[in-house]
């Protein structure tokens, strides 16, 4: 991807990066068509992976009180594997 392009929001991303991976597990791409849909996935994973380490960190100011940041466990209430993204 051309450094000057735009990536998509988050959740944009998410949902490109789960069709890309539909794609790949469907296994009937040729070669150079895989290649290039799993580098696009890398491209997403990153920037996802990017967006998160953003949100984590202003997450950790907002809850930052006298002295340093307290980082405090998040309950989500829909959780899928709980691997990282």
């Amino acid at each position: 991807m051309a450094p000057d392009q735009q990536f998509p929001e988050f959740e944009q991303a998410l949902a490109e990066l789960e069709a890309v991976v539909e794609r790949l597990e469907r296994g009937d791409l040729p070669l150079e068509e895989a290649l290039s849909v799993f580098e696009r996935g890398v491209e997403l994973t990153r920037h996802c992976q990017s967006a998160l380490r953003a949100a984590q960190q202003r997450v950790e100011i907002l809850t930052q009180r006298d002295g340093p940041p307290q980082v405090e466990p998040f309950a989500a209430a829909d959780s899928r594997d709980g691997t990282a993204v």
